[in-house]
């Protein structure tokens, strides 16, 4: 039992709804326009939640490797730096998960566009082997970009313009310039917990030589930076929603910017990383909300 509540932690759950939200958007657009599938949708879920639990996993094992997970780190102990899951056993973890994730995708590539549409699966095969590659590769390895600043990047290609512009390929099988403006909103505030994370463990990562991007600009240009995220990604939701809305409850995601303004406030006022801690989890609740308020309004 103890074993099994140590392999939950490891995964993270409170990160999965920021996971799928990605999905979410994607997928109502889709349905807005008439197009939808539950097996597309379905697969999609299972092979995001593959790769942001492969991302834990591998973070979890990288940091635990090379010592970055401390006495010095402020979040909450991890699997490796515990000594609750050995080595071994989280590399058995990781390898596991990026197999089931590996089929996911495949299935989802296969059902969504068969045999007719060739070059979109290989381009999304692709997509799919760089996004289980990004997953581990975040910590994990003597060249891990998580460690040279490159972290957010990532996040904001996979988990926002893969995720939402992805999954709206997906089911209509077109191009739609708009679409990138709410999926470069949902990698901005991706990249924002990412941020808060790094922001958190500022100085224990610096300590031990992991150069993240809140690393390299230090405590006030991080704070900004968080400032610009996410009022970069309100920005792009409501502009996308400007040039589409049909009806006011397109709009009915502005409820969810009410407790995005009071998390702005507390970042600004904090002068405790480890008091950041619960802002990670707020962050990625609110963008799920957002997510749902979002697609609720389209298909109202």
């Amino acid at each position: 039992m103890v074993k099994l509540k140590t392999w939950v932690s490891a995964a993270r759950l409170r990160t999965l709804p920021l996971s799928i939200s990605g999905i979410i958007v994607g997928t109502t657009i889709a349905v807005q326009q008439g197009n939808f599938s539950v097996v597309i949708f379905i697969l999609a879920l299972g092979t995001t939640l593959g790769l942001q639990i492969l991302s834990n996993f591998a973070n979890d094992y990288g940091d635990g490797v090379k010592g970055t997970d401390n006495e010095d780190r402020v979040g909450p102990a991890r699997a490796i730096q515990s000594g609750l899951i050995s080595r071994k056993e989280m590399r058995l973890g990781i390898t596991a998960t990026a197999v089931a994730t590996f089929l996911l995708a495949v299935l989802l590539i296969y059902t969504a566009f068969g045999t007719r549409n060739f070059l979109y699966a290989v381009i999304f095969f692709l997509l799919g082997l760089g996004a289980i590659a990004a997953a581990i590769k975040y910590t994990v390895g003597n060249n891990a970009y998580g460690y040279r600043g490159l972290g957010d990047v990532f996040v904001f290609l996979f988990f926002g313009l893969v995720g939402v512009y992805g999954s709206y390929f997906l089911y209509t099988l077109e191009l739609n310039w708009k679409v990138f403006l709410p999926a470069s909103a949902i990698g901005f505030f991706s990249a924002g917990v990412l941020n808060l994370n790094n922001m958190r463990d500022r100085q224990s990562d610096e300590k031990a030589g992991k150069n993240t991007l809140v690393v390299k600009l230090g405590e006030e240009k991080a704070r900004n930076y968080h400032y610009f995220l996410i009022i970069g990604a309100v920005l792009c939701l409501v502009i996308f929603s400007v040039l589409t809305a049909e009806e006011l409850s397109d709009f009915l995601y502005l409820l969810g910017f009410i407790p995005l303004m009071l998390h702005l406030k507390r970042v600004e006022q904090n002068q405790n990383p480890m008091l950041l801690d619960p802002e990670l989890k707020v962050l990625a609740l609110t963008t799920f909300l957002i997510s749902i308020l979002f697609g609720v309004g389209l298909i109202l």
